[in-house]
């Protein structure tokens, strides 16, 4: 009687144990976009949400309207690379979120993007949405005090770029080989 009931008891737990590695291995093989899903705003005051990140090739720069050098000339690049690309690029969407919630309201976003191109889209949100969304694309984003209470924004310098399926493509760091950095848009348009 107790072999039975001890048998019973290792069947439960290899059935159990099947069970948990067939939903982890599941899991591991389910695609999966990458970053997390949001409901923002754009530029426009409309809501966007990862689907945006979806369809086709996108690029993507977390930054801030006040930001002195590496926004204003990362953004300036990219707009710069994809008018070199012309026609092969013009299914690269591009993005350009603020991790300066406060003071990048969809407003100010649209005045300051249109600076620099009528093809990248500003995304903004609460300051919680921001941090969360930041944090699941693995982006890195801290506000610095200033002297006279003034603040700036320590932040991931890279453009993120996402294959049609918004699954991570790579990446150009900030003051990449311009080369280098056309190659990569390139491939990601000829990839999706």
């Amino acid at each position: 009687m107790m072999r039975s009931i001890l048998v019973g008891i290792l069947a439960v737990m290899a059935v159990g144990i099947g069970f948990l590695t067939f939903q982890w291995y599941q899991q591991q093989n389910t695609p999966r976009s990458f970053g997390v899903p949001f409901a923002l705003v754009d530029q426009n005051g409309q809501t966007i949400t990862e689907a945006a990140f979806k369809g086709g090739p996108t690029a993507v720069f977390f930054g801030f309207t006040h930001c002195p050098e590496v926004c204003p000339t990362t953004l300036f690049e990219l707009d710069g690379w994809l008018d070199q690309m012309g026609s092969e690029g013009e299914d690269i969407k591009a993005y350009f979120v603020s991790v300066d919630p406060e003071r990048d309201t969809p407003e100010v976003m649209k005045a300051y993007l249109g600076n620099f191109s009528d093809r990248i889209t500003g995304i903004t949100g609460t300051p919680e949405q921001i941090a969360e969304m930041a944090k699941g694309f693995s982006i890195y984003a801290r506000k610095v005090d200033l002297e006279g209470g003034d603040y700036t924004m320590d932040h991931t310098a890279s453009i993120i770029l996402l294959d049609s399926a918004g699954d991570f493509f790579g990446t150009i760091a900030y003051e990449e080989n311009p080369d280098t950095a056309l190659a990569k848009l390139k491939r990601l348009a000829n990839e999706t």
